[in-house]
């Protein structure tokens, strides 16, 4: 099975934790959605590929986009995730979602006019060849338009709580930068030569700065963090304890206290965002 860590982790309990946080990462990854929209244009009645949609946030958005007339297919590995983007589209006959890994998946060749992703392509074992299976998926003169996430030091969201939480739990063992994992398309280079080298064509990368809004304020925010990322992950193979994990929301509520206002929580962010066509 090709990245078989991956779909054992996103079936595990990472997975469901981040079916039980759908709602808040929503809000928080509004933005992100909203620059997807915004930069792909998907027209009415289009062809959308949803890549790593998990519980269907901007596949909903997307089939909002391209109407009734229109198709979009959500894939992702998670079941759990799957079972919740499936309930929120019941009754909208345009989306549909299937469990699949995108670097193996048999897509049907020139099927669709777009290929979008929020998040969800850094995680592929061998991403040339996942870029050049979902490459032949678009038609001839289709676009992809993916959003990664832009280095630890731009993004507060993933450097404090890795800062805070290694000072008090300690660094687990180091591992390989651009192999699967949130910050593997840090480097604009380096991804825009794997899109190249996957056949596609007019490829471009920029980073883009926005803010991760969540209006319930820091809370919230701070409670995601038990269930998902990496003071999660440090927590489970430190053992931390429930006193661990008061000590970092305390430190973390300290550093973001200056980024919170009436309109809640607004961390900054940067977000690389890749564009490239179909041959």
């Amino acid at each position: 099975m090709e990245n078989a860590d991956q779909t054992a982790f996103w079936n595990a309990d990472p997975g469901r934790m981040w079916v039980r946080f759908q709602p808040d990462m929503d809000l928080f990854l509004g933005g992100v959605t909203r620059l997807l929209l915004d930069e792909s244009a998907p027209r009415p009645g289009g062809r959308v590929l949803d890549v790593g949609c998990g519980a269907g946030a901007t596949s909903l958005a997307f089939a909002g986009a391209v109407g009734p007339g229109g198709r979009v297919l959500g894939l992702d590995v998670s079941a759990p995730l799957l079972a919740r983007a499936r309930e929120r589209a019941a009754g909208l006959g345009q989306l549909a979602f299937a469990e699949a890994d995108a670097q193996v998946a048999e897509l049907e060749a020139g099927r669709f006019d777009l290929v979008v992703s929020r998040f969800g392509v850094m995680f592929f074992g061998d991403p040339v060849a996942a870029f050049r299976n979902l490459g032949r998926a678009l038609a001839p003169g289709g676009r992809m338009v993916l959003a990664a996430w832009a280095g630890v030091e731009a993004n507060p969201f993933f450097g404090d709580p890795g800062r805070i939480g290694v000072a008090r739990l300690g660094a687990l063992p180091p591992s390989d930068p651009d192999g699967p994992g949130p910050m593997a398309f840090r480097d604009i280079d380096r991804v825009t030569g794997i899109l190249r080298a996957a056949g596609l064509e007019a490829v471009e990368g920029r980073a883009v700065d926005l803010a991760l809004v969540h209006p319930g304020g820091i809370g919230p925010v701070l409670e995601m963090l038990t269930g998902i990322g990496g003071v999660a992950r440090l927590m489970r193979e430190r053992g931390g304890t429930a006193e661990d994990m008061a000590a970092i929301q305390t430190a973390l509520r300290d550093a973001w206290a200056g980024h919170e206002g009436p309109e809640g929580l607004r961390l900054p962010a940067r977000v690389n965002l890749f564009t490239a066509r179909a041959g």
